[in-house]
């Protein structure tokens, strides 16, 4: 393994830290929209930002239905009791929005029943590949990078790192560079078409009469899956506030893994400025805000960057609220 691989992985394999443990049981969190992080947990210990976006409740006074749209990191460190645990909660899909780079060097999931050879060659591809299941009722991985080719911010993170000069690093990242490219990366969410397909086609799949339940994820279950699920709620009609709650639940979720990987930056002289990472490993309200903004800048309402923006018509609305809702 390379240096550069040995050091992304330590940030992707930073959810060896200790799980959260739940306040109910896997994939049964209460029905209070306000609950916390680990009620709302799946309990898996290889990808701790995993949790169910059930409980939450629509202005027609609707609430989501539990274990149907989970959102979580990466399922490349899954345990096998992590597995059974997926399976008990009866996935049929599962998406994963990272890149070519970011497979390569953290590695493929790990999905029950789907042999290991087929999502390496799925998922270690820049397009979008489908691996189905061998027999009915198994689950389907569909692998959709999202990823600017020009500009990929997890290489140039990686690169920066195994650079290990302080100077490069703070000329990255320093003087609140870092959280510029943060609102640049979540503005480009909205702004780039094929990433507006992607996050489409995680919607449609969702609507379909067998797309649920349905994971998605990405690298750390925040920016790529964090905007997936705010567009979501916003479509079903949940306000704006539980929206951002729901975004930002990330941080204490994630919270002993950043502390974890900063200390480790600093202590092994890997850093001189460890903290220069905050702004890229947190939750941040006014990334969210940025991609709002791009849309308001674009459509004149959602509904309109629902369907011009997205492609997404009433019947794709319509499929997600008979699998998601109920009440």
């Amino acid at each position: 393994m390379t240096e550069q691989q040995t050091l992304i992985t330590e940030v992707e394999g930073a959810n060896k830290a200790p799980v959260i443990t739940p306040a109910h049981a896997p994939g049964a969190p209460s029905d209070n929209p306000g609950e916390t992080a680990a009620a709302r947990s799946l309990g898996l210990h290889g990808a701790v930002n995993a949790r169910d976006l059930g409980g939450y409740r629509t202005a027609d006074g609707k609430v989501l239905r539990h274990g149907r749209a989970l959102r979580s990191d990466g399922l490349n460190r899954l345990t096998d009791a992590d597995l059974d645990t997926l399976v008990a909660h009866g996935l049929r899909h599962v998406v994963d929005l990272r890149s070519l780079d970011e497979v390569r060097e953290a590695g493929p999931d790990r999905v029950p029943g789907l042999p290991v050879a087929e999502i390496a060659a799925a998922e270690l591809s820049a397009t979008p590949l489908t691996v189905e299941p061998a027999g009915p009722g198994g689950i389907t991985l569909h692998h959709l990078p999202v990823f600017a080719a020009d500009f990929d911010i997890y290489v140039a993170l990686r690169d920066a790192l195994a650079d290990r000069s302080a100077e490069k690093q703070h000329a990255l990242l320093g003087d609140g560079r870092a959280a510029a490219m943060m609102v640049g990366l979540y503005r480009w969410f909205v702004t780039d078409a094929v990433a507006r397909e992607r996050f489409a086609t995680v919607l449609r799949l969702l609507a379909a009469p067998d797309g649920a339940p349905l994971l998605f994820h990405c690298s750390a279950g925040k920016d790529r899956t964090g905007w997936t699920a705010a567009v979501l709620l916003t479509a079903l009609g949940v306000d704006r506030d539980t929206v951002y709650a729901d975004y930002l639940l990330t941080n204490e979720r994630s919270a002993a893994i950043i502390e974890t990987i900063v200390d480790s930056f600093g202590t092994r002289g890997l850093m001189q400025e460890p903290a220069l990472l905050l702004p890229v490993f947190r939750a941040d309200r006014g990334y969210l805000d940025a991609a709002f903004e791009e849309v308001a800048l674009g459509w004149t309402s959602f509904e309109e960057f629902w369907q011009d923006g997205l492609g997404l018509d009433d019947g794709v609305l319509e499929g997600l609220r008979a699998n998601l809702l109920a009440g």
